[in-house]
C-alpha cells in the first residue's frame, strides 16, 4: 500500500557499502528489459576488476579469473547472490567503459526514480568520497526493482551460487528465517555499521525494511526479524475509499462553481495499527483555491493518512468534475472572496 509503518531518520545519508549494488542491478535490469543488453552477452574481467573486486582484493568476490569472459547472467548472479565486486565492475566496464561512466548512469537513473538524497560514485559500494544513500531512497528503489523486474528479482532469493568451483551462500540472513523473505541486500562499512534492505511476502502482504547502523551482523539479523514480525502482527489492511469515491472538496477561484469534488482515482488502502482508537486521522492538502478551469480527472490534491499526527500514507485526489472558467461576475465575486480570505489568512 505504500504505508510507512515506522521511520527513524529516514533521510539521513550514510555510506551504502554493498547496498549500492541494488542501483547497479537496476541499471542492468533496465538495459536487459529494453533490449540494449542480453543475458547471454559476455564481458571480460579486466585487470582492474580482478585487482579491485576479485580474488586479490580481499572483498566480496565471485572469484572470476582475470582476462576471462563471463556472461551477463552469471555476472548478475554473482553480484546478487555473492555480492561480488568483480562482477559489478565487469558489468560497469562492459556497459559504460569505466566505473566512473557507469556511476553517471546510476545517478541519472536514480534521479528518474525519485531517489532525492542518494549519490553513487562506483557500482560496488566500496568506500568513496561523496557516495551515500538514505533508507527512504533504498525502499523506493527496492519497490521499483521488485515490481518492474519480477523475473530478475527472483535471483535475490537464490540460496547459493557456485563460480570457478567455489561455492558461496546468499549473504541475506532473512532468507533462512522462515518469515517469507525473498530479497534483497546487505552491507557493512566501518563508518556506518551493518546495514540491510529486506523484503518479506507473507499473508498477501509485502513489507520492505531498510536499516543501517547496527553494531554486529547478529544484531542486524535479530533486529530485522523483530521489526518484520512486529510489522506483520501489529497492523491490518484497511480499505479506506473505493475507486471513484468522493473524499472531500476543494475551493475554486474564477469558475462557474466555487467548489469541486475530490475523488480517489484508485482504491485507497492503508496498513493501520490493529488497535487504532483515536490515533488515525486524515487531511486533504491542495494549493488553493484552485484556478479555473479545472478538468475532470486532473490531480489537484493529496489525501494524507496520519497516525499519531504523523503522515504514513499520501494518495492523490482528482477533480470529480470539470469546472469551466466563469463569467466576469463569477470571476469578480471570486476575486473579492479571495481578497477577503487572504486578508483573514494574513491577520
Amino acid at each position: 500500500t505504500g504505508t510507512i509503518l515506522l521511520q527513524k531518520n529516514p533521510d539521513a545519508p550514510f555510506p551504502p557499502a554493498s547496498l549500492a549494488k541494488m542501483m547497479t542491478m537496476e541499471v542492468v535490469f533496465e538495459a536487459i528489459a529494453s533490449g540494449e543488453l542480453s543475458l547471454n552477452t559476455e564481458f571480460p574481467i579486466s585487470t582492474h576488476a580482478w585487482r579491485t573486486g576479485g580474488a586479490p582484493s580481499g572483498t566480496s568476490t565471485m572469484f572470476a579469473d582475470v582476462k576471462s569472459s563471463v556472461s551477463v547472467e552469471n555476472l548478475v548472479r554473482g553480484a546478487i547472490v555473492q555480492s561480488a565486486n568483480d562482477a559489478c565492475i565487469a558489468l560497469a566496464e562492459g556497459m559504460a567503459g569505466s566505473e566512473e561512466a557507469f556511476a553517471e548512469l546510476m545517478n541519472r537513473r536514480a534521479g528518474e526514480l525519485g531517489l532525492k538524497n542518494s549519490h553513487f560514485v562506483n557500482p560496488t559500494g566500496l568506500p568513496a568520497e561523496g557516495q551515500h544513500v538514505t533508507v527512504s531512497d533504498l525502499v523506493i528503489l527496492a519497490r521499483h526493482i521488485r515490481s518492474a523486474h519480477p523475473e530478475l528479482y527472483e535471483i535475490y532469493s537464490q540460496p547459493d551460487f557456485t563460480w570457478n568451483k567455489i561455492f558461496q551462500r546468499n549473504r541475506n540472513p532473512l532468507l533462512k528465517m522462515g518469515i517469507g523473505a525473498d530479497g534483497m541486500e546487505t552491507g557493512y562499512t566501518e563508518a556506518s555499521g551493518y546495514a540491510l534492505l529486506g523484503v518479506t511476502d507473507r499473508n498477501d502482504r509485502v513489507t520492505y525494511l531498510a536499516m543501517s547502523g547496527l553494531a554486529t551482523a547478529k544484531e542486524r539479523s535479530e533486529e530485522a526479524q523483530r521489526q518484520l514480525d512486529w510489522a506483520d502482527q501489529s497492523f491490518a489492511i484497511r480499505r479506506l475509499y473505493r475507486k471513484g469515491a468522493v473524499v472531500g472538496a476543494a475551493e475554486v477561484f474564477g469558475g462557474t462553481a466555487g467548489r469541486v469534488p475530490l475523488a480517489a482515482p484508485e482504491e485507497i488502502t492503508a496498513l493501520l495499527p490493529r488497535q487504532e482508537g483515536e490515533r488515525v486521522a486524515a487531511r486533504i492538502r491542495y494549493d488553493g483555491p484552485l484556478a479555473a478551469p479545472v478538468e475532470k480527472g486532473a490531480e489537484v490534491a493529496r489525501l494524507d493518512i496520519l497516525v499519531d499526527g504523523e503522515a504514513v500514507l499520501s494518495a492523490p485526489l482528482v477533480a470529480g468534475r470539470t469546472v469551466e472558467t466563469g463569467s466576469f461576475p463569477d470571476r469578480a465575486m471570486g476575486a473579492a472572496s479571495e481578497l477577503a480570505l487572504g486578508w483573514l489568512r494574513r491577520f
